[in-house]
C-alpha cells in the first residue's frame, strides 16, 4: 500500500472516532462513547467498571490527543489525525493498541456479562454502540474470535483495533 493508499484508508477511519460528527475528534467523542456502552450494557457511570470506561476514555483521548492534537488546541482535526497516523504509528500500530488499552480493558469488563469472556454478539453490541453498520457489525464480531471458541480475548481485541486503525493492508 502506497503512502497516498495509506492517507485514505486512515482518512476513511477518522468517522469512527468523530462520534458526534462536529468535524474533530475532542474529549466529548470519548466520555460520550462511554456513556453510550453503559448506557448499552446497563452499568452505571459510578459503578467500578463504569469508572473504569470513563477513565479509559480520558487515557485514550490524551494519548490520541499527545499523537495528533499537533497545534494543542485539543481538538484533533481531520488531516491532524492523519498525519499523527501516518508519521507516528504507520511503523508502530501497537503504540495506538496501548494508547486504547484502557478503555478497550474496561469496554471488554463491560461487554463480558457472564465473566467468560466477550462473546460475537456482544463484540458486535460495542461495534454497534460504536456507529458500526449493523451488519458490519455483526461480521466484525464473529471475526474477532480468531480462535473459533465462542469468547475474544483481550489480545485479540487489540491486534485487530491496531491493525483496523493503523496498519497498512497488504
Amino acid at each position: 500500500m502506497d503512502s497516498a493508499e495509506y492517507e485514505r484508508k486512515i482518512a476513511s477511519r477518522f468517522a469512527a472516532f468523530d462520534q458526534d460528527g462536529n468535524g474533530y475528534i475532542d474529549r466529548e467523542d470519548f466520555s460520550g462513547a462511554a456513556a453510550a456502552l453503559l448506557a448499552e450494557f446497563s452499568t452505571t457511570a459510578r459503578s467500578d467498571k463504569g469508572q473504569a470506561l470513563y477513565s479509559g476514555a480520558e487515557a485514550f483521548w490524551q494519548g490520541m490527543a499527545g499523537i495528533a492534537d499537533v497545534d494543542g488546541d485539543q481538538r484533533v482535526t481531520r488531516q491532524e489525525f492523519i498525519t499523527g497516523a501516518v508519521k507516528r504509528l504507520r511503523d508502530n500500530p501497537q503504540r495506538f493498541a496501548e494508547i486504547a488499552r484502557p478503555f478497550l480493558h474496561a469496554v471488554i469488563a463491560i461487554a463480558d456479562e457472564d465473566g467468560g469472556g466477550v462473546t460475537p454478539s456482544a463484540a458486535e453490541r460495542v461495534l454497534r454502540v460504536l456507529g458500526v453498520e449493523p451488519g458490519l457489525a455483526a461480521q466484525v464480531g464473529a471475526g474477532l474470535d480468531t480462535d473459533g471458541d465462542g469468547r475474544i480475548t483481550e489480545d485479540e481485541i487489540l491486534s485487530a483495533f491496531a491493525a483496523y486503525y493503523v496498519t497498512p493492508e497488504p
